[in-house]
């Protein structure tokens, strides 16, 4: 299930297109540079809830899917919480496995 909905992570964050961590993915929505958000299903709950508050009040599109440890993984880090793609090709490809459409 997560390789084929993550599977375009890894080459995102090789180019640059990922912002990742609480911080840096809060700022990218802020800034409205954020195309798509994914969160971690077992992020902090509070995490989680400011997360998805930014998304809704700036109006970008998210998703809540698998573990701290498999996000961070398939950008080649440790654990991330959440992250924020930036670019606007990968950032559609990424929701699309998800069934969402930007």
């Amino acid at each position: 299930m997560s390789d084929k909905r993550l599977s375009l992570l890894g080459l995102a964050a090789r180019a640059g297109a990922v912002q990742s961590g609480g911080f840096l993915t809060e700022k990218a929505v802020q800034s409205g540079t954020a195309v798509f958000v994914i969160i971690a299903e077992d992020a902090s709950a509070n995490s989680r809830k400011k997360i998805q508050d930014k998304c809704t009040y700036y109006h970008v599109p998210y998703a809540v899917c698998e573990t701290q440890d498999i996000l961070g993984h398939k950008i080649g880090k440790e654990s991330r919480s959440c992250l924020a793609i930036t670019d606007e090709n990968f950032g559609r490809q990424i929701a699309k496995g998800f069934g969402i459409e930007i």
